[in-house]
Parts: C-alpha cells; sequence; structure tokens
C-alpha cells in the first residue's frame, strides 16, 4: 500500500482527499501545520476528524515560531501589504505549511503528498513549486484539481459515503492563520457581493472603544499596553484577542493570481493591520527619508514574490538582510485607538525620533538654520532645472 502524507485542514476541500485517496488504496499520513492560529481544542477537534474520516496516522506539526522567524518578522520590517491592502495572511502561511509537509513526507518515506488546492487559485502552485523544490522524486496528488470538482459537487460525495460535518459552513472556505484569516464563498467569486457578517469567523463583540501601546524593539512586537513578552507571537496572538472583539481587519481583497486570472477573497486580520500600520508609524519617525524609500521598493517586490511563492528564491534573503539592518533604530511606543471595525494609531514615543524639537518644529520655527541658509539653498537646489529651462527655452510655469 502506498503511502501519502496529505495536508489536512479539516475543511471540505481535505476531508474530500481523504475519502478520495482511501478509495484509491492509499495509506494517509495527515497532518495540519499550525501557524499559530489553532487553539488546542480546534487541533484536537481535527485530530478526531480525521480519525474518524479513516487516516491511518494524524500529527499537528507545530510552525509557529518558526513561521514568524523565518517570514513574518519581515513583512512586519516591510509593511507589507499585497495591493496595499492584504496582509498576506494565506500567501505567506502557505509556503511555511508547504516545506513542514515536505520535510515530514521525508521523515516518514512517503511515496507521495496531497493537498486540497483547487485548479483556479494561487495555493496550488505555491505548493506544488515548495515540493517539486525540495521532494522532487516525490508524486503530488491533487484530487479537487485533477476532478475538476465544485464545492456542491464535493458536498454531495461525502454525503453519499456517509459523512457528517456542518455542511453549511463548508460554504465558505476558511484558512485561519496567525497572519489573518481568509474567508472564499460563492460571494467572493462575484465582482460586486459582499460578504455576510456570519461569514467572518470572529464577530463583534466589543463597542466601547479603548486605547492600547505597542511596544517596539529593533522593528519587532516584544509588548502590549504594560505587559512586555519574550517571544513576539506572544504580543500577536494578545493583540488578536484583544482587537479581534472589535471585528477590526475586515476587507476583501482583488488581486492578480500567479495564475494570471483575478481573484477575489475576504479576510479578517484585527493584529496584523494594527501591527503594520503602527509598526509603519514609528518607522516615518525613526528612519531617514532615502532609507524608507529603498525599504518599500524593496518590501514591495519581496511581498510580491511571496505571494507567488518564491520564498525560497535566495534574493529573498537578500533582502531580508537590508531590511533588517533598517530596524536599529525603530524602538519605541505606539499608541493606538481601537473602537468597532476601526482603529487609528494616534502618536508614537521614541529615543529615536527624528522629529526632535530640539532641531525645530516643522512650518513654525527652526533652530538649525537662518533664513538667509534657506535662500541659498533654495537657489543652489533648483539650479540644473533653472539653466535647463533657460537653455532650452522654456518659460512660464510649464
Amino acid at each position: 500500500m502506498k503511502k501519502v502524507v496529505l495536508a489536512f485542514s479539516g475543511g471540505l476541500d481535505t476531508s474530500f482527499c481523504v475519502k478520495y485517496l482511501l478509495e484509491q488504496g492509499y495509506e494517509i499520513y495527515s497532518a495540519i501545520v499550525n501557524t499559530g492560529g489553532f487553539s488546542e481544542e480546534e487541533l484536537a477537534e481535527i485530530a478526531r476528524r480525521a480519525e474518524n474520516l479513516g487516516v491511518a496516522h494524524h500529527v499537528t506539526l507545530d510552525e509557529t515560531d518558526n513561521y514568524y522567524q523565518t517570514c513574518l518578522k519581515y513583512l512586519i520590517f516591510g509593511n507589507v501589504l499585497k495591493n496595499n491592502t492584504y496582509p498576506l495572511s494565506v500567501s505567506a502561511e502557505r509556503i511555511s505549511q508547504a516545506v513542514a509537509i515536505a520535510k515530514y513526507a521525508q521523515e516518514v518515506g512517503a511515496e507521495a503528498v496531497a493537498h486540497g488546492s483547487t485548479g483556479a487559485g494561487n495555493d496550488q502552485v505555491r505548493f506544488d513549486m515548495v515540493f517539486n523544490i525540495l521532494i522532487p522524486n516525490v508524486e503530488i496528488i491533487t484530487p479537487i484539481r485533477d476532478l475538476k470538482l465544485s464545492r456542491e459537487e464535493e458536498i454531495a460525495y461525502l454525503k453519499e459515503r456517509g459523512v457528517e460535518m456542518d455542511f453549511q459552513k463548508a460554504q465558505y472556505s476558511i484558512n485561519k492563520g496567525i497572519w489573518g484569516t481568509s474567508v472564499g464563498g460563492k460571494e467572493t467569486l462575484t465582482s460586486h457581493q459582499a460578504l455576510p457578517e456570519s461569514a467572518y469567523p470572529t464577530q463583534l463583540s466589543k463597542e466601547t472603544p479603548e486605547r492600547i501601546t505597542l511596544h517596539f524593539k529593533n522593528g519587532e512586537p516584544v509588548g502590549l499596553n504594560e505587559e512586555m513578552f519574550d517571544n513576539p507571537v506572544h504580543v500577536i496572538q494578545k493583540l488578536q484577542e484583544i482587537a479581534g472583539a472589535f471585528a477590526i481587519g475586515r476587507d476583501i481583497h482583488v488581486g492578480d493570481t500567479i495564475i494570471g486570472i483575478k481573484g477575489r477573497v475576504g479576510f479578517e486580520a484585527a493584529a496584523p493591520m494594527i501591527i503594520i500600520k503602527a509598526h509603519h508609524a514609528l518607522e516615518k519617525h525613526t528612519l531617514t527619508k532615502w532609507q524608507l524609500y529603498w525599504k518599500d521598493s524593496l518590501a514591495t517586490w519581496y511581498g510580491n514574490w511571496m505571494h507567488e511563492g518564491q520564498f525560497l528564491d535566495p534574493t529573498m534573503r537578500n533582502i531580508e538582510t537590508f531590511m533588517a539592518d533598517t530596524q536599529k533604530t525603530v524602538t519605541g511606543k505606539v499608541h493606538v485607538l481601537l473602537a468597532p471595525y476601526r482603529f487609528q494609531v494616534e502618536g508614537i514615543e521614541s529615543d529615536h525620533d527624528l522629529m526632535s524639537s530640539k532641531f525645530g518644529s516643522y512650518g513654525e520655527m527652526n533652530n538649525a538654520w537662518s533664513g538667509e541658509d534657506v535662500k541659498g539653498f533654495s537657489k543652489i537646489f533648483g539650479n540644473q532645472t533653472m539653466m535647463y529651462r533657460l537653455i532650452n527655452g522654456e518659460d512660464g510655469a510649464k
């Protein structure tokens, strides 16, 4: 009997994969890769579901700390938001999950690996590419993609085989991780429909606004309010617990898929959105103009390449080195107001604040130069453009 490692989430697609692979005669080793979005109770329930479906073995691979250290840290350093909207909630974690599945397949000596990706999205490329790089001699099986199944067809197949699960909930594809939760359903297949309130896993439960303070050290989140943490992962999880109750960080991302079609997905990511915006505000106070410019340029490329599954490209390590080097002065506090469905970064405190009153106040006064200095500087700074316009006969304001 051939051994297959199945990337298992417990949802509709991977439940279908279990039943299908069993009928094809495979011995199934299911594995869920926890990237910090699951509770112990949820992981236990997923294990029970896998066993009830008939897998031979099931494991939980905890990649949370490694995921932060190798990936999330740099998404924070780069303030990465795909298309200025999406914090790569699924894009980033899929790579970490694929790497973990590949290593596990090697450990158990599997002849094949399987995943529940469809043929229309990005995940199929991310998983396949990592597997082809790390375990090129292992067969890749993708039942949903190969059979071109709709969610309705998967549900009918499982019902015929006596599988019991919340099929109404299964109408939505939920991918939960420490860096946000994606939500896909019939509405996101259109260009105009919004997801219903009930589709979001985290419901509004707080309505009284409150203020929080995030602490950063060398660009990494290290504290929340008066509590300091040894592990930034715990800051993210604590912030998610507080801010998620306000239903903050909901949006719909529209982007270009790796395979060339437009895609639309809903998401909720309270902690990631707040951390990225708070970190960016602190950087605007503590980095120079050209540090910000080059870091933003490289971070955009980094996020795009990450989104397309190219995390293992050595260029990514080069950019990470640059981004980490820029974070030496990004230390301080950021004050944030939380309210239902929104948040506001109110201000920062840092010993490295370049907006220091020692050198003057913007629009009011300065202590480092005189008016005569500015007159001379303005002439010199615009001198070449003035010469160009005179020599080429360009008069007037245009």
